[in-house]
């Protein structure tokens, strides 16, 4: 799978790229990387920001350098089979869904913005998803764009090396994860749960599952409110809520 992140500042991009899990994935073929910076396709001493037309605080990345950087990434690919993600606070929420279905994806360009954004004519043009990672605002796209390629990547086959670990990740199944414990068995801290030193791992299994119903009622009810359980999932739910007032 191909990313392209059209930005001004693609050090921040390749710095944060080239290590661990993404590294693996690139050396093995997995995934490919580019960065376009637009800042190229300026003329000498010209400016990469421009006023806003109606007046206001602030500057917008200047339209035909960004035009010309995503053309460029656009003619290396064939563009039905590349989608264009600009990442902006008025997009529409990034979800692990989401993450999963553009791990389906061939090519998958981010457009970076800078400043108060881009030119309203850019997206709608070029754009076929524009994406907020949050309620909050950032200094400019390089972070939300990287946060959404990881979600994808470590989607895609081969990338985390055991695919089995996606299912039991947080909002598999719309539930957040279980709490996890590593040696010792004792600490000053707490022992490690009983029912993870078993050996039943029907035991065990119940005990996730009640964990992740009662986290995710307690912490994202939204999320809970999503999904329709079952009579033994609400007998856990039950159970979890009644072990925390004992």
């Amino acid at each position: 799978m191909n990313f392209t992140f059209v930005s001004l500042f693609p050090e921040i991009i390749r710095s944060a790229l080239n290590e661990s899990i993404t590294k693996r994935a690139i050396e093995k073929s997995l995934i490919s990387f580019e960065t376009i910076n637009p800042r190229d396709y300026l003329k000498t001493k010209e400016r990469i920001d421009d006023k806003v037309y109606g007046g206001g605080p602030g500057m917008l990345l200047k339209s035909e350098p960004l035009m010309k950087a995503i053309d460029d990434a656009t003619s290396k690919f064939d563009r039905s089979e590349s989608k264009i993600i600009y990442l902006s606070p008025k997009g529409k929420p990034f979800t692990q869904e989401t993450a999963e279905t553009l791990a389906s994806e061939k090519n998958i360009i981010f457009i970076c913005g800078r400043y108060e954004g881009i030119d309203q004519r850019i997206i709608d043009h070029y754009v076929d998803d524009e994406i907020s990672i949050g309620d909050y605002v950032l200094s400019g796209g390089e972070l939300p764009a990287l946060v959404v390629f990881d979600a994808i990547s470590r989607n895609i086959e081969g990338v985390l090396g055991d695919d089995a670990s996606l299912e039991q990740e947080s909002f598999s199944g719309g539930l957040l994860e279980y709490p996890q414990y590593t040696r010792p068995e004792k600490m000053k801290l707490g022992d490690v749960p009983k029912e993870l030193l078993s050996g039943n791992h029907a035991a065990i299994e119940q005990w996730r599952k009640k964990k992740m119903l009662g986290i995710t009622a307690s912490r994202r009810k939204d999320l809970l409110e999503k999904i329709k359980l079952s009579p033994e999932e609400k007998a856990l739910l039950e159970e979890f809520f009644d072990e925390l007032e004992q």
